[in-house]
């Protein structure tokens, strides 16, 4: 009783008996009229002249419409483009380094082209930016310097996230925070400690693990993996998951990975405050017992 019809709509089948055609893909039955009106392109017109045995007009002939050539996710990277930069950075350095972030780590990230000033929707912010193996930028995040602004600049891959190289090439470390802010707060720490350490620093930029993955494919040569996640619920857990995927991946097998929240504040900033801090007070009693010699 059934009869299939057209390549094109090889779900659409003719019911003999009854005398309608039944899409099956739609699960919607068809009269004459909406056959030649859906299936074979007339106009309303045209396809109640065909009926009625009238004149019918030029008719186009049904096309299926074909893919887009290119993903909204690729259209989005080929339009992706750094905010522009202020030539002073006034706001920024002095924000960073109310932050605790140290003046060579802030000088150093603006060399490599890591950091700039920027202005958003009349708002002073920090650009973050990442880059790929050849250094052309393929992500930035902004950062308010007076607000909570926290956002992505659009078209940004998410792959190739902000990233704090080490001093000398090759390295097989790498350690991996959820900000941009962790990362030069840990280079800090490791100034102030004189910390024997030279490897990546790599912000995912939250949670995910899609720059992590991407890095270590672009990067088999690391053998050494350090998650400084936050040290809240959301941060252990994930740290864990991280972890595991890792493990679990054949490819990483010969990667050690270990988990090492900060012992002090939340993240490595508010543990970069702490020491400072910390840091300060004990100058504090030299300094007056000097002062008080001078006097």
């Amino acid at each position: 009783p059934y009869t299939t019809l057209f390549r094109s709509h090889d779900s659409l089948v003719y019911v003999t008996g009854k005398r309608y055609w039944y899409w099956n893909s739609r699960g919607r039955s068809l009269n004459a009229l909406d056959y030649l009106i859906e299936i074979r392109g007339y106009g309303l017109v045209d396809a109640v002249n065909r009926l009625t045995g009238g004149e019918v007009q030029t008719v186009q002939p049904f096309r299926k419409p074909e893919a887009p050539s290119r993903s909204y996710r690729e259209l989005e990277r080929k339009l992706f483009s750094l905010p522009w930069a202020k030539r002073c950075a006034t706001f920024m350095v002095s924000y960073l380094q109310r932050r605790g972030i140290s003046s060579e780590v802030i000088s150093r990230s603006l060399r490599l082209g890591l950091l700039y000033e920027s202005n958003y929707k009349g708002e002073a912010v920090c650009v973050f930016v990442g880059k790929d193996d050849a250094g052309k930028s393929r992500f930035a995040c902004m950062r308010s310097i007076g607000g909570n602004l926290k956002k992505d600049v659009g078209g940004s891959d998410k792959r190739f996230s902000f990233c704090y190289p080490p001093q000398n090439p090759g390295s097989r470390q790498l350690a991996v925070f959820e900000a941009p802010i962790d990362a030069l707060s840990h280079a800090t720490l490791q100034e102030l400690e004189g910390w024997k350490w030279d490897g990546y620093r790599l912000s995912l930029g939250g949670t995910s693990p899609v720059a992590l993955v991407s890095f270590l494919e672009r990067h088999p040569e690391i053998h050494r993996v350090t998650l400084y996640m936050d040290n809240d619920l959301a941060g252990l857990v994930n740290a864990r998951k991280i972890k595991a995927l890792l493990e679990n991946d054949m490819r990483f097998k010969h990667i050690r990975v270990g988990v090492n929240p900060p012992r002090t504040g939340k993240d490595y900033n508010e543990k970069l405050l702490v020491f400072r801090e910390q840091h300060t007070d004990r100058q504090l009693p030299g300094r007056r017992k000097q002062a008080a010699i001078s006097i």
